[in-house]
């Protein structure tokens, strides 16, 4: 019955204290509304044991089965956004309450905040839970490796009602302050569930949201109140010291701002960090060498499988100082022994992937150094992973990847199980058209293991997996870790000591 459905979403409401009890019944005539219900019958709901998922899953069902919103994947998202929307606090009430915990800690503030984002479902746990995740061992550390189930699969109905929406350019962005409250439509989600939190960085207005599909722990998104390019400048590194500052609990770091190295929103500038700590920041410090500008300051070659400078110092404008040197000098740095341009016919190559985050009172940054020059052979980036492994991994290596944790497209969840089970069977893999760009990768395999069998075989292909993702961090790497590639990354490091 419907009325026990919303009764149950209010129960669930007061128990997680999004309202209070004096809010009940404004709350339950806006859900009436929403779904077209004009009377009200009294009775019980209890919200006990109950996702939030399967909560809204029957008000979903009921709106679809009445005509109230298009049975599409699309709509339904809206519609749940919609609901949750009539339980989220008012903007004023989630900054005032982050503040007054903020004023215990810094953790105490982002444990509420991150946790009343999946209360609200902005933070869609339900489904980030379906990602299929595990670790692999590697000689750089234990490798994070996810495959996003999480997104919901494009509906083509709600494909074709995108390419008839209007054009609209309100709100520019995902990223655009606006977006908080907006009801959404085809072609952009709703989201009247978000609640980003304000802060300053480099003087500037910033907010501070997590995201609805995290990757990692508290995967938070920290962007600039204007509507302005993502750029690795100078000013990047005080930018993301003012953060850590902030949140010294988190890391954070930036996506490059070049095409192929760069983040999927190079439109708005933003940052992504967390309360994790990835394999990168684990890695050891494999050459360390002294800048003579900056005797306050520690610097090393970075045991990873891509370019990695670490720099650290409990002095941060002397530190943000040097990475800004750092990055001025691969800007405009050309190695041909090793293939680094940078520029070519005028378009630039060289850019960093930086990373911030605090050891005490040591500030600490990894500056991966990027370059996304193209060839005819290599038209998706030299530095790009390798067109054999694109069966697994073909798209660009962003911020995450970099820090050594592997988003795999979805389509893999289920093509890894039929693999398995085509392998098992001994099939001619090439023959089937799903499975056939695995085909020589899958003979490799079964030539590697003459034990694989139906108690490994899945164990087997992490593994393998995993490997396939090292090497593409390889591949991405601008210094290989070979002797030719560490002699070119040290006359690199030679001139920043210059």
């Amino acid at each position: 019955m419907i009325y026990s459905a919303v009764q149950t979403l209010i129960d669930y409401a007061l128990r997680n204290e999004l309202i209070t009890a004096d809010d009940i019944y404004v709350v339950r005539n806006r859900l009436m509304e929403a779904l077209g219900l004009s009377d009200w019958e009294e009775t019980a709901a209890d919200c006990s044991g109950k996702s939030i998922d399967d909560i809204l899953l029957p008000l979903i069902e009921y709106a679809c089965q009445n005509g109230i919103i298009a049975d599409t994947a699309n709509s339904r998202d809206l519609f749940d956004t919609k609901l949750m929307g009539e339980l989220t606090p008012m903007p004023r009430e989630i900054v005032a309450e982050f503040r007054r915990r903020y004023a215990d800690s810094p953790e105490a503030a982002t444990d509420w905040y991150f946790d009343i984002s999946k209360k609200l479902n902005y933070v869609r746990a339900g489904r980030i839970g379906r990602d299929l995740k595990w670790q692999y061992e590697s000689e750089y550390g234990t490798l994070d490796i996810t495959i996003n189930c999480s997104k919901p699969e494009k509906d083509p109905r709600d494909i074709a009602a995108a390419k008839t929406q209007k054009s609209v350019s309100y709100p520019k962005c995902q990223l655009c302050p606006e977006n908080a409250g907006f009801a959404g439509h085809a072609s952009h989600p709703a989201r009247q569930n978000l609640r980003p939190v304000p802060m300053t960085v480099n003087g500037e207005p910033w907010q501070l949201q997590y995201s609805p599909y995290g990757y990692y722990n508290e995967h938070c998104i920290v962007f600039n109140e204007k509507h302005i390019p993502m750029v690795i400048d100078a000013a990047v590194f005080e930018k993301l010291l003012d953060i850590i500052d902030y949140l010294p609990h988190y890391m954070v770091g930036s996506n490059a701002d070049l095409p192929i190295v760069g983040g999927s929103i190079l439109s708005h500038e933003h940052f992504q960090g967390g309360n994790y700590t990835f394999a990168m920041a684990k890695a050891s410090v494999e050459t360390e060498f002294d800048i003579p500008a900056y005797p306050n300051v520690r610097a090393g070659i970075v045991k990873w499988p891509m370019s990695v400078i670490r720099v650290s110092s409990q002095d941060r404008h002397e530190l943000a100082k040097c990475c800004s040197d750092i990055l001025s000098a691969w800007r405009n740095y050309t190695d041909e022994a090793v293939g680094i341009f940078a520029e070519t016919d005028g378009i630039p190559h060289n850019t960093i992937t930086p990373i911030a985050r605090k050891n005490g009172d040591i500030y600490e940054c990894d500056l991966v150094l990027r370059n996304n020059i193209t060839s005819e052979e290599r038209p998706l980036g030299i530095f790009h992973p390798d067109p054999s492994l694109h069966h697994i991994k073909k798209e660009n290596i962003g911020l995450i990847e970099v820090m050594g944790l592997a988003v795999l497209p979805a389509r893999l969840a289920k093509e890894l199980v039929l693999l398995e089970k085509a392998m098992l069977a001994g099939e001619d893999i090439s023959a089937v058209p799903e499975l056939a760009a695995h085909a020589e990768w899958a003979n490799q395999i079964l030539a590697d293991y003459p034990d694989f069998a139906e108690s490994n075989a899945r164990q087997i292909i992490e593994k393998e997996v995993g490997r396939v993702f090292m090497e593409v961090l390889e591949d991405a790497g601008v210094f290989k870790r070979t002797e030719q590639g560490r002699s070119g990354f040290m006359r690199f490091v030679e001139k920043i000591r210059m």
